[in-house]
């Protein structure tokens, strides 16, 4: 069975594609997905695991930001099971339908990929129940919070937290797939100079037996957000450094020692002096 509780009445399915996690969350109401996987095909797949399991239906769905790998599924989710809602931060909604035609000119331009035409088929369905900073859904004998901690991975995430389960789902704020080796997605609409700051909030929802589940891999506790925390922190001092020396944005991953592959962090490093103000930076050294 793909979907397994991983505390009372929270099941986390991980998928292989994208090693993403799609989780239920269970109310006597019916269940909340969130995130839906990364097409309409794949969420096939995941709605007969969730009927399989047999915990009752889906009635709702959340998206922990808009990337296509937490929200390609939407459509099929609603065609099985109505009209539901769909809740994300208001960035996020607004992003969803450009930051999916964004992904299908990719995968239209590489044709040969496994997964280019269940991409390039899914129908893209954003939000319609948004929110600015949080929200507290019932679901019959529990509620949940979804909260937007600040920018970081995008400018929409949030985090949904299960309190009398002990349970936060952090979505792509939280990277663990490959274990220590994890690099977040530090891609083309992060934030890097925030992102410290908004896992602060993030750790301040949990525990030390908190159980996190990240957007993917497999779950982890405080002490590995902590860990992850302060390492993205490294990222965001050293670009400070950097622009505060007058180092040259060209010269800038090659100027510095970084916690993460140099390849990994260039849109980080751009996008972090991009996001500097003028005060903190220097003219660049000849």
């Amino acid at each position: 069975m793909p979907f397994t509780e991983v505390a009372d009445r929270v099941w986390v399915a991980r998928y292989a594609w994208f090693d993403v996690n799609v989780t239920l969350v269970g109310g006597c109401d019916g269940l909340l997905m969130v995130d839906t996987h990364s097409s309409s095909l794949a969420a096939t797949e995941v709605v007969e695991d969730v009927r399989r399991l047999g915990v009752g239906p889906v009635t709702g769905v959340v998206n922990t930001h808009e990337h296509f790998d937490h929200t390609f599924g939407n459509a099929t989710v609603r065609a099985a099971y109505g009209a539901l809602p769909v809740h994300a931060h208001e960035h996020a909604a607004a992003a969803t339908i450009a930051a999916g035609r964004r992904i299908k000119r990719e995968y239209a331009a590489n044709p040969d990929d496994p997964h280019a035409e269940e991409v390039l088929a899914t129908e893209i369905v954003a939000a319609d129940h948004t929110f600015s900073s949080a929200r507290v859904l019932d679901l019959g004998d529990r509620q949940v919070e979804l909260i937007h901690p600040g920018r970081g991975h995008t400018a929409g995430d949030l985090v949904l937290r299960v309190p009398d389960a002990d349970v936060l789902l952090a979505g792509d704020l939280v990277e663990e797939s490959n274990g220590e080796q994890a690099v977040p997605g530090l891609g083309g609409d992060c934030f890097p100079l925030e992102w410290p700051l908004s896992l602060d909030i993030v750790l301040s929802l949990t525990r030390s037996a908190s159980v996190v589940v990240p957007g993917h891999g497999a779950l982890v506790d405080r002490e590995f957000v902590e860990e992850q925390r302060n390492t993205i922190g490294i990222v965001a001092e050293t670009i400070r450094d950097l622009a505060s020396r007058g180092v040259p944005l060209a010269q800038a991953l090659e100027a510095a020692q970084w916690p993460y592959p140099r390849e990994a962090l260039a849109e980080a490093v751009r996008r972090g002096y991009e996001h500097l103000p003028r005060s903190q930076k220097r003219l660049p050294l000849i």
